[in-house]
């Protein structure tokens, strides 16, 4: 059994339904009578919050045309770990047929717990919980993806991502009026196979 070759992607199928959760996420900006004047959409990468912090740090004027721009969003895989109270039977098979007279099994799906570390990276208080706002209320505490976790057996599965905890910084670096970076950081856990 070990050493036979086979790749799902269905963890890699997580992370994507992950990311795509956060991919629309959008921000406006109002002018004194609040009319708003410029709407964006909210960049969002796959990469740890130090990296954009280190890159951060290196550009003084968060305003310049520089690579790297915020307010921002970023997300990472912070950990895998067996979930052993969703265990069911090992030798339960599922079984599909296929268009040519075959038969195709799968056994149980082994159930694991994918952690993720999600950060609104902003200059402001004001854009980053606007961010927030936009997040939040569908984790009450978990939202439903379903995703297709092994493509050969239309494997469809309901995976929920539940929020863990958000934690909030103000980091100020140099004078009060130089630099500031609001950062949230939201923790999740996804339940899937």
């Amino acid at each position: 059994m070990i050493g036979q070759y086979f790749y799902n992607q269905s963890t890699r199928s997580v992370v994507v339904a992950f990311g795509t959760l956060f991919n629309q996420i959008q921000l406006s900006k109002k002018d004194a009578s609040g009319n708003v004047i410029q709407t964006m959409k909210v960049p969002l990468a796959y990469g740890p919050r130090q990296k954009f912090l280190a890159r951060l740090t290196e550009q003084p004027d968060l305003n310049q045309k520089v690579g790297i721009t915020v307010p921002r969003i970023s997300f990472e895989m912070t950990g895998i770990s067996y979930d052993s109270a969703r265990k069911l039977s090992p030798i339960t098979a599922i079984l599909k047929a296929d268009g040519t007279n075959a038969v195709k099994k799968q056994f149980t799906p082994v159930p694991y717990n994918i952690d993720f570390e999600l950060n609104i990276i902003s200059k402001t208080n004001d854009e980053a919980l606007e961010i927030a706002e936009q997040i939040l209320p569908f984790f009450q505490p978990s939202y439903n993806v379903t995703i297709k976790l092994v493509e050969q057996m239309e494997d469809f599965r309901d995976i929920p991502i539940t929020l863990n905890s958000i934690s909030y910084t103000d980091d100020y670096e140099g004078t009060f009026d130089s630099r500031k970076i609001t950062l949230f950081t939201l923790t999740f856990t996804a339940k899937t196979y």
